[in-house]
């Protein structure tokens, strides 16, 4: 009943279920071993609009998608217009979708303005919008929070906003940016949201198991669901997930075989897009995957050192043996 296809736009999604752009983690190989699990769509992480503007390399790199399997969402940050409105053009080329990021909580990203700052300035976030509409090429989606803080809260009013400048769909986070990632995300103002447009509503915000998506399903309304955190070394949340809401049944959880499967596999697609410095940077899904297992944390410190792939799956391989 609550699984089923979803419409942004002229873009048809297999399913509602939507891995969400995360900085630092929704990098290519996790968006590939994500994609495995059946989510209907991933996401790129956030890319600077100035950043595109200028052709800095860096950026370039993160919107590198080849050999990834469709549909794929690419997100911009900024506040200018003129900026945006290049990126959106610019990344059109790319993407399937353009997602504006409206709700970073990150201080580097507020204190230019950008991100969930423009939900203090409506004019300047209507203005965003128009230009990134106008000048894409495909359906434009923005994912953005309740409201700055307590007493800010302007879910409702941007989401009519939006509606009223061409958006296809909204993501909404019930949270405000001072709240950051703490307390619990408000299911009352997503709610609000999905009647107060006709536009596709997507939930966000503490979906971390079936119960948890069904509970924002059903007290929401909401179209659909965008799963952030709840997938650090849990890609199979999707599979899980879209199997609770087809039968009402739990599958059982992975294997410890399963699970060294997904992380070697993991490791290797990090290597070959960024060589052996990816090894540092897999240290954090790594302690993610193996979170809550025996003897994890010594685990975790163990790896800390390792600087090739070599040694690290050795590692890993030797740590599984043990469990």
């Amino acid at each position: 009943m609550y699984l089923r296809k979803l419409k942004i736009g002229n873009v048809e999604l297999e399913n509602n279920l939507i891995l969400a752009p995360m900085a630092g983690v929704t990098n290519q190989p996790f968006r590939m071993i994500c994609k495995e699990f059946g989510p209907g769509m991933v996401c790129t992480e956030m890319a600077s609009s100035k950043a595109i503007f200028h052709d800095d390399r860096k950026t370039n790199r993160l919107l590198n998608t080849e050999g990834e399997k469709r549909p794929i969402s690419f997100q911009i940050f900024g506040s200018d217009e003129e900026t945006m409105a290049y990126a959106a053009s610019y990344v059109s080329k790319m993407a399937d979708i353009v997602d504006i990021n409206m709700g970073c909580p990150a201080p580097k990203v507020v204190k230019n303005g950008d991100g969930s700052k423009l939900l203090l300035d409506l004019e300047q976030a209507e203005k965003v919008m128009k230009a990134v509409v106008k000048n894409a090429k495909v359906p434009v989606t923005l994912k953005y929070r309740k409201g700055w803080d307590n007493d800010n809260i302007v879910a409702v009013e941007v989401a009519k906003i939006a509606e009223k400048v061409g958006i296809s769909a909204i993501t909404i986070h019930g949270r405000t940016r001072s709240e950051f990632y703490t307390g619990t995300a408000d299911l009352e103002i997503i709610k609000q949201v999905k009647q107060a447009v006709n536009i596709p509503v997507i939930g966000n915000g503490d979906i971390v198991d079936e119960e948890t998506a069904l509970r924002m399903f059903e007290e929401t309304g909401v179209d659909g669901i965008m799963i952030g955190r709840g997938s650090f070394g849990n890609p199979y949340i999707f599979q899980k997930i879209a199997h609770f809401l087809k039968t009402g049944e739990k599958l059982a959880e992975p294997s410890k075989e399963e699970k060294l499967q997904i992380i070697k596999k993991h490791i290797d697609l990090a290597v070959k897009e960024k060589g052996e410095i990816a090894v540092r940077e897999l240290r954090k899904h790594i302690a993610w995957y193996t979170k809550n297992l025996k003897n994890s944390s010594e685990f975790r410190s163990s790896i800390n050192q390792i600087e090739t792939e070599k040694e690290l799956i050795e590692k890993i391989e030797e740590y599984f043996k043990t469990l």
